[in-house]
């Protein structure tokens, strides 16, 4: 034995005293647990004698009742009345009509109807991961931009919203025509990919889904730069990532709208990333000169007590009847004219096999209406690697 130290038997037998107390203490707790759980009346005298000795086991167990409560409401959609939301519609449109500088942030929500899930809504992905449920991946190729997306394109052009601030990285808002410098895509955009050894970067948007071969710190698409050979990256930040990159995050711009706005509108979002960026937030100035905040989600966000309204509707058919509000016809989305195909850069001889995503088909307009479109690329079979041409029939516009 080591001298002044307790032997190996002593520290054995004091072992086997702290488990037995630890195991007494478990299962205390699990008796007050279940006790909790009865109704007052149904509590024999001897329950009740048990939870008076344990008044530090029921203050615990309640505490962390409480907190799940507030957990499972948080999760839960609450939606406005249809009058209720028409009123708050009618608040909304009076803010747009009247902000010198609207910024507006969008989230997962705003493309769920372009059946892109979301993450934290009753079939999110992490909820249902969380579940212990599979996610399946879904084919981003099918999604098109949606009312929403369209709507902020329209409110951009009228020069109602001046930025828009984006969490998702499914490229809608570049598709639904929304100009390039008006766009902060804070967490990449999975149709962009760089060179980060040319300066300044060099970008290559393509017509697929980059992100094949990548993921959290691996970031190399397996294709090369034509200019200089050095192999390049998609431009996704995930969890547990800095975002870097200049384009397509934007940073620079996002927070130079932030510091100018005296609105912000925020859209499907759980705002429980961007209440993380201070600087989106304007939180150096006093809160009298901050921007007023406007947000539209059907689930809790950390930002409701910061809000000047609130609307619980699902983003469609707050933006419809905003737009409706505004007098302001919503665009259609015409593949014809997304100016993603204008803006790719086609793949080189040898790279047609470097993906095996499904590529964007861009459509042809009906016979009698061949307008050109927003972009000025050609339609060639191939040209983007496995492009293709359709034909569709326009929808009508009511």
């Amino acid at each position: 034995m080591a001298a002044g130290g307790p032997s190996r038997s002593e520290r054995k037998a004091a072992e086997r005293v702290r488990r037995l107390r630890e195991e007494q203490q478990r299962e205390r707790l699990r008796q007050v647990s279940r006790i909790l759980r009865k109704a007052a009346a149904e509590r024999s005298a001897e329950e009740g004698r048990l939870l008076a000795e344990s008044e530090d086991l029921v203050t615990e167990l309640q505490g962390r009742s409480r907190r799940r409560e507030g957990l499972k409401r948080r999760q839960e959609e609450v939606c406005d009345d249809p009058e209720e939301l028409r009123r708050k519609v009618r608040e909304l449109a009076g803010a747009v009509r009247n902000a010198k500088y609207l910024v507006v942030y969008t989230g997962a929500g705003i493309s769920t109807a372009a059946s892109i899930p979301d993450y934290r809504g009753p079939n999110g992905v992490w909820t249902l991961l969380q579940k212990g449920r599979s996610v399946r991946a879904a084919d981003l190729s099918e999604a098109e931009p949606t009312l929403t997306h369209m709507s902020i394109a329209r409110l951009h052009e009228q020069k109602l919203v001046q930025h828009v601030v984006s969490q998702n990285c499914d490229g809608l808002h570049l598709r639904s025509g929304l100009p390039r410098t008006a766009i902060s895509e804070l967490h990449g955009n999975m149709y962009i990919e760089v060179c980060t050894a040319c300066t300044p970067n060099r970008e290559y948007v393509r017509v697929f889904d980059v992100t094949e071969r990548t993921a959290l710190h691996r970031h190399q698409t397996g294709r090369a730069c034509h200019k200089c050979g050095a192999q390049l990256r998609d431009t996704i930040v995930h969890f547990g990532e800095r975002g870097t990159l200049g384009q397509p995050l934007n940073w620079e711009a996002a927070t130079q709208a932030a510091s100018k706005a005296d609105t912000i509108l925020c859209l499907g979002s759980s705002l429980k990333v961007l209440k993380k960026y201070p600087r989106l937030w304007c939180m150096t100035k006093p809160p009298s000169r901050r921007p007023k905040l406007y947000i539209v989600n059907l689930q809790w966000t950390p930002k409701d007590d910061w809000a000047a309204l609130k609307l619980h509707g699902k983003c469609d058919d707050v933006m419809q009847l905003l737009m409706d509000e505004l007098g302001l016809e919503i665009p259609p989305y015409s593949r014809w004219q997304d100016p993603i195909f204008s803006l790719a850069t086609p793949l080189r001889a040898g790279e047609e096999g470097s993906h095996t995503r499904k590529s964007l088909c861009r459509e042809e307009p009906p016979p009698g209406d061949r307008g050109a479109p927003l972009s000025s690329a050609p339609v060639l079979g191939g040209w983007f690697g496995r492009g293709c041409t359709k034909r569709t029939k326009r929808k009508k516009v009511t």
